[in-house]
């Protein structure tokens, strides 16, 4: 009987042990990769790789080699990445293209298609195409001389030739479709050449404009898709109006959202979430998923105080008016805690901001990109 009862007790405090030690290598996973168990998947469902086109927001360094303003490999850039490296990306830390990957659970960050550095074993897991100051008008890629959308598209053809070889055709072909791809760009084409810039003002009304940016966005769409992307997000353009450079630049004495921008971005996501609509039943098999960043972020900046931050008009770095790119550079220190910004430079959000949006974004859209 005092055998059987040294037994139990044995079994019972190895089965605790064997509990805790669960609970413990689970609550390290959690600590190591935040991600783990935020996204939930639809059952029977993967996400093999993150595949990323289109502007500033994104792009995680394809800048850097260009001879080009629109660039920021260095300080004060990335001093809140791992390492305090300024990797050009366009912020103080991750931006959006690493959050969605790392909230899925893929990897920590999207290399830069273009990065030296870049390994054949990046590449079945995504990579990143976005070139900071490009848009859906062929205009604005050239006045910058920044990577267009048809030498993204041309970078993309490349790189699944490289995937084939890396994986073979069978294994591309079931990454091409089940991989998210994301699209972000019209933010530049309204801002900059629209508006600052005015070449397109002098030829085309807003509404026009829009057409025209909608057309670029449309051909792009259907010219991924014809290389075997299925399951694509397209985002809205941001309320452009409230970031502080164009506030500076549009918003009056008291810098205040410049609404003629705002308005412009509205009509413009509009007609995009209409075209998306249009397009997916002529794309067999196609999951297109439209992304309303502008009501998110506006939230942000209406309501600050909701998510802990105190600056709304300004970017951290400098005088947080006019400084983005090469304007914002060791000469233009940053202020001292970034989390307190909604914008890290004059035109992009800071990190915080983005860890604000994303897993909120995720989870409102996720289970669109599926049947």
């Amino acid at each position: 009987m005092m055998m059987m009862m040294k037994v139990c007790c044995c079994s019972s405090l190895f089965s605790h042990i064997v509990r805790v030690l669960l609970f413990s290598i689970i609550l390290l996973g959690v600590l190591i990769n935040p991600s783990w168990g935020l996204i939930k998947l639809p059952a029977n469902e993967t996400v093999p790789a993150v595949i990323v086109f289109g502007d500033s927001i994104m792009d995680t360094g394809n800048n850097n080699g260009l001879k080009t303003l629109v660039k920021c490999d260095f300080a004060p850039y990335g001093q809140n990445f791992k390492g305090r490296i300024p990797t050009g990306r366009f912020g103080d830390g991750k931006v959006p293209s690493d959050l969605i990957a790392e909230e899925l659970g893929i990897k920590e960050y999207v290399p830069a298609y273009l990065d030296p550095n870049l390994s054949p074993n990046d590449l079945p897991t995504g990579v990143c195409f976005a070139s900071g100051g490009s848009g859906y008008d062929p205009m604005t890629p050239k006045i910058v001389s920044v990577i267009s959308f048809e030498e993204q598209l041309r970078m993309f053809k490349e790189y699944i030739g490289k995937l084939k070889a890396k994986v073979g055709a069978k294994r591309t072909k079931f990454i091409l479709d089940n991989a998210i791809f994301l699209v972000v760009a019209g933010s530049d084409d309204i801002a900059n050449t629209y508006f600052t810039i005015r070449i397109r003002k002098l030829q085309y009304d807003v509404p026009a404009y829009t057409d025209l940016m909608i057309q670029g966005a449309s051909d792009f769409i259907k010219d991924i898709y014809g290389l075997g992307a299925r399951r694509i997000g397209v985002f809205s353009a941001p309320p452009i109006g409230c970031v502080p450079s164009q506030r500076t630049l549009g918003g009056g004495i008291l810098r205040q959202c410049a609404e003629e921008y705002n308005e412009a971005a509205l009509m413009f996501n509009s007609k995009l979430a209409s075209t998306i609509d249009s397009l997916m039943p002529k794309l067999s098999n196609s999951r297109l998923v439209y992304v309303d960043i502008y009501n998110p972020l506006l939230d942000l900046i209406v309501n600050p105080q909701n998510y802990g931050f105190e600056e709304v008009d300004k970017g951290c770095c400098g005088t947080g008016a006019l400084e983005v790119a090469v304007l914002c550079n060791p000469l233009t220190p940053p202020c001292e805690d970034p989390s307190k910004h909604i914008f890290w430079d004059s035109y992009h959000p800071s990190e915080a901001a983005y860890k604000a949006l994303v897993p909120n974004l995720l989870k409102k859209y996720v289970s669109s990109f599926f049947f």
